[in-house]
């Protein structure tokens, strides 16, 4: 891997770090935290996606879950360790990785990234593709049925949304930014 790259991949599993420092919300109902980290995983997917392709986005989480399984207290609470993949969110950390690939694959094929556009991809791969990993893994480590992990989910829509708001905002002014590699591949 060339230099440059690994500095982005690495940059970014660094975000997911920093964005892990900020509290979570612990919900009374539900195990699973609100976290700051999903909108790590939409820029990696929208900004990495672009710059890089999108096995480079997901490299930066697959990083950032390593790191996490080797103890480190990464995730927002200071959670870390391979204990973290075997609880209620296990599912929605493991989706991170899809989703910034499927994230990446979509922005790179954008002709021109515009907020609604990259919106759109933040939501098909921030919010679904995360929903269908952590939903039937939470309902698995809950002994509760899919239909009512999805349920309990329905309270996460709002700030996801939000958080694909805001990475849509921030993922269109940083290609603005950044500099344009010459060739990207998928």
């Amino acid at each position: 891997m060339e230099v440059r790259k690994l500095i982005y991949v690495s940059m970014f599993a660094t975000i997911m770090g920093a964005l892990g420092m900020v509290p979570p919300i612990l919900l009374g109902f539900s195990p699973v935290p609100i976290t700051l980290q999903t909108l790590g995983v939409m820029l990696a997917g929208s900004v990495l996606g672009v710059k890089l392709g999108p096995k480079y986005a997901a490299l930066s989480q697959l990083l950032f879950m390593l790191l996490v399984a080797a103890g480190l207290p990464l995730l927002s609470g200071g959670r870390g360790g391979i204990g973290v993949f075997v609880t209620p969110s296990g599912g929605y950390l493991i989706g991170y990785i899809a989703a910034a690939y499927v994230i990446g694959w979509i922005c790179c094929r954008m002709k021109e990234m515009t907020v609604a556009k990259t919106l759109a991809a933040h939501v098909i791969g921030g919010m679904i593709v995360v929903y269908l990993f952590g939903v039937p893994f939470q309902a698995m480590m809950m002994d509760i049925s899919v239909r009512e992990a999805a349920m309990l989910s329905l309270v996460y829509l709002p700030g996801d949304f939000t958080k694909a708001v805001v990475a849509a905002l921030l993922a269109v002014r940083l290609q603005k930014a950044l500099p344009v590699p010459k060739e990207v591949r998928v």
